[in-house]
């Protein structure tokens, strides 16, 4: 395990709890009616630290990488689809643009591992609007062929790791939601659930971006093949650099240093909620701060879910990836937080409480 990853504290904090609790409690409604509301309203009270949270300058992070592996015909779409999606991204076109832009959340693209260079033609040293270039050495390549080498070399997998840890650390706000784009993603995502859950590679392998039966049974095929050639890489760390990808590694170090800091955390689909499987597995009070976006529609993440012992806000059979699903979910947030500072308790609305004693 790196010795460089961000300090994470315990959250737990029986004092606020009950407060929070109690003034949930209070509010002018019957006990519990707001359901899984209260619940995220409590979680993210405890994050915060406070009765009355407020949730500040939230971002959008869309962490992009490429993929060796679809070298195997793992995927429906062609890798330079994950470049051209990085340019959608930044001209406003893509889903999760509109999502961001309607819910006021500020989007930035990290490249990650593209095989792409964004900022050709610019002069040396100028900036693109909303992108972040954080390539790990090599990286421009993309990682390798995991069903022929390891997809990254430990040091690269480390220095993608300490990239995320840097880019959280110049983010201001107290909110981060997490996104992806990488053609072979889902690949590298079913591997680590397979690997660091102990799963057979068939129950974390799903359709990906629109496989048919056929080639999802050919990719599992596949993929079971780079679990045995990687069959020693067991720690956390050594799955992620066998296993994993650019925009993975960069999204767990991104995930430690949020965790860090205190800030809600919000986990899209299944790639990120990889991140995430890796994250908790090297540091697992990370799990205090990670609001669990929707369950995917892709086989896989319900067992990753489980497996980490979390209940997703939405399921409305997304699949997409991008960080869509943590934009839809993010007005609940919004509103739990939202029903803690400003809904009356009983006492300040003059609102008689449930009576004490059973009616006849």
């Amino acid at each position: 395990m790196p010795s460089h990853l961000p300090t994470i504290t315990d959250l737990r904090d029986p004092a606020l709890t009950h407060a929070l609790r109690a003034a949930l409690d209070n509010k002018t409604k019957p006990l519990g009616s707001l359901g899984l509301l209260e619940s995220l309203a409590l979680q993210l009270g405890e994050i915060l630290g406070s009765q009355t949270p407020v949730l500040e300058q939230p971002q959008m992070v869309v962490f992009a990488g490429d993929h060796g592996i679809t070298a195997q015909g793992v995927s429906a779409f062609p890798s330079e689809v994950s470049w051209q999606m990085v340019e959608n991204f930044l001209a406003g076109g893509a889903a999760v643009s509109v999502l961001a832009r309607q819910h006021g959340l500020a989007l930035t693209v990290v490249d990650c591992g593209v095989k792409h260079d964004f900022l050709a033609g610019l002069p040396a040293g100028a900036p693109r609007p909303g992108l972040q270039v954080r390539k790990a050495d090599g990286a421009h390549l993309g990682t390798a062929d995991s069903s022929q080498q390891p997809a990254m070399t430990v040091g690269q997998c480390a220095q993608a790791l300490r990239h995320g840890i840097e880019l959280v650390q110049g983010l201001p706000g107290n909110a981060l939601l997490l996104g992806e784009m990488g053609i072979g993603n889902t690949s590298a995502a079913a591997l680590l659930l397979a690997r660091l859950a102990g799963l057979d590679i068939a129950q974390c392998t799903g359709a990906g971006t629109g496989l048919d039966a056929d080639a999802v049974a050919h990719k599992t095929r596949v993929l079971r093949g780079v679990l045995e050639r990687h069959a020693d890489a067991h720690a956390p760390m050594d799955a992620l650099a066998a296993l994993g990808g650019f925009e993975i590694a960069t999204m767990v170090g991104a995930v430690l240093q949020a965790a860090s800091e205190r800030r809600v955390i919000v986990v899209d689909g299944f790639i990120a909620s990889a991140a995430v499987l890796v994250a908790q597995a090297l540091e697992p009070l990370v799990l205090q701060r990670c609001v669990f976006a929707h369950r995917s529609g892709e086989r896989g993440h319900s067992a990753m879910l489980q497996h980490l012992g979390v209940e997703p806000l939405l399921d409305l059979g997304l699949r997409l990836g991008e960080g869509s699903g943590a934009a839809l979910a993010w007005p609940l947030l919004q509103s739990a937080c939202a029903i803690l500072r400003e809904m009356a308790s009983f006492a300040a609305a003059g609102v008689s409480e449930k009576s004490a004693t059973p009616l006849p």
